[in-house]
């Protein structure tokens, strides 16, 4: 049990004051609620918030999304901003193993109705066709020299390969490719991890599931996404693979050196760091950046193997049933975006670790479409309750450097989950509510299960109340695939 101190600053806003632990720069700022609190404390999240204030260069706050659990450094859920021109650092906890781990959201002309006799059918081909699962290899083999268009192009690269549209880049995050990245700072381990995994889901949280609108909450922000009740849509999650994980494992131990170096003293060596504008941040930053844009491909490729599938399935094009991306947001990454502290503007390195952007409308990185409703913020539960999509808003922007949560939040490990759901039971109690799953691994669905989450409703009824995102409607799961 946490014993972090934290002062209320109201019902959905707590704070660790900076006197809790000599060298933090700035107080950590918790979003959540009395009884999301009551898990928060249940593991040491609430400690690595206070850590990571020790950063060189942190401004505001160090803030942890309602989502927040015990991660690698940064907890997950965690959100941390460094002003650059001030020595401010870049650490890869801050950012993750899977780096651009995030999420895209399709619509369709279809109403649950219309597909519920062929949802099972649906789900198994989806499991048949799409490669998932631990170190799983999909069709779409590269050369070393096309792997690194694919690290500099992100989706772009699969457009040009015939796996999409341009209006699937105007409807991703970075228009599916952040500039400045640097396939030289990619280790040829990493290299190799990637080669064969460009459209494939991989294991763990990993998932694509086909959903139905249960709940509209803003009518006017429905009908500019085009969203009805019982509407069919998909979320596809997955991120960098064996390429990502490889960059963040490399950086992670080449980086304790740096902390003797730039003489930075962080209480935990997992917040290994270094000055952005120093070598070594400059060479993780143009790694990160391949990592995201390989993560972008591969979500673009699944997507294309998720309308083939539906072709397949309904014996029509993809474009007659309106399988249109509404957005694709990243979750692990650190991005160089400019924001107005104490009345100047300052360049930042903003690290998002398990947390989404959530831009509010006007921003200027958003495209024409969503410039008046803000940017989707898109938020995954598990595979028994809910989903949802959300707009952010001028409030993050002006709270949490334009941040929301990133989904439920584990409320057990893994290892914690297997001990103590039984896997039929389990999967009794999913078809009783109609949710058909299909996983590579028995474990795997153990390890998900809804038991081992935060309810999701709870987590975004924390981040809608404080303003930082605002609901537009919620998805409830038919069908599940995982790896």
């Amino acid at each position: 049990m946490s014993e972090v101190p934290l002062e209320k600053i109201d019902d959905y806003r707590w704070r660790i004051p900076r006197s809790y632990k000599p060298g933090m720069r700035v107080p950590g700022i918790i979003y959540a609620d009395e009884k999301l609190l009551k898990d928060i404390r249940n593991d040491k999240a609430l400690e690595q918030v206070a850590n990571v204030a020790f950063l060189p260069g942190i401004v505001k706050a160090s803030l942890a999304m309602p989502d927040i659990h015990w991660g690698y450094g940064f907890c997950i859920g965690g959100v941390a901003a460094t002003d650059i021109d001030s020595g401010g650092v870049i650490s890869p906890g801050g950012v993750g193993f899977d780096i651009n781990c995030g999420v895209r959201l399709l619509k369709t002309n279809f109403q649950y109705e219309d597909i519920k006799d062929k949802i099972k059918d649906l789900v198994y081909a989806l499991f048949s066709d799409i490669p998932a699962g631990v170190g799983s290899k999909g069709d779409i083999r590269v050369s070393a020299k096309e792997e690194e268009k694919i690290l500099v192009k992100g989706s772009r690269w699969a457009v040009e390969k015939g796996y999409g549209t341009e209006e699937d880049l105007e409807c991703t995050e970075e228009y599916g490719a952040i500039e400045g990245a640097d396939p030289g700072a990619v280790s040829e381990r990493a290299y190799e991890r990637g080669k064969a995994q460009s459209g494939t889901l991989g294991s763990g949280n990993h998932f694509l599931e086909v959903q139905a609108i249960d709940q509209l909450y803003d009518r006017e922000l429905c009908d500019a996404f085009g969203f009805n009740l019982g509407q069919v849509t998909i979320m596809i999650h997955s991120g960098s693979r064996g390429l990502g994980y490889q960059v963040c494992d490399d950086y992670t131990r080449s980086m304790v050196r740096c902390l003797q170096k730039y003489n930075i003293n962080v209480p935990d060596r997992q917040l290994a760091c270094a000055p952005v504008n120093s070598d070594e941040g400059k060479a993780y930053l143009g790694a990160m950046k391949c990592a995201a844009n390989y993560a972008w491909a591969n979500r673009q490729c699944l997507m294309h193997l998720t309308r083939e599938v539906f072709e397949k399935v309904f014996a029509m094009s993809w474009q007659k049933m309106g399988m249109e991306l509404i957005y694709d947001v990243a979750h692990n990454i650190a991005k160089i975006e400019k924001y107005e502290i104490e009345g100047k503007e300052k360049k930042l390195c903003v690290h998002r670790k398990g947390a989404t952007r959530a831009f509010g409308p006007g921003h200027p990185a958003l495209p024409e479409r969503y410039k008046k409703t803000g940017q989707p913020v898109i938020i995954p539960g598990d595979m028994g309750r809910n989903s949802y999509l959300l707009v952010g808003t001028k409030k993050a922007e002006e709270e949490t450097f334009g941040s929301a949560c990133h989904g439920a939040g584990r409320l057990k490990s893994r290892t914690a989950a297997l001990r103590s759901i039984n896997l039929n039971t389990l999967l009794k109690e999913l078809e009783s509510k109609g949710i058909i799953v299909k996983a590579s691994g028995r474990g795997t669905i153990v390890e998900e299960a809804p038991q081992a989450y935060k309810d999701v409703n709870e987590v975004v009824d924390v981040v809608a109340n404080a303003g930082i995102s605002k609901r537009v409607c919620r998805m409830r799961p038919l069908g599940v695939i995982k790896g």
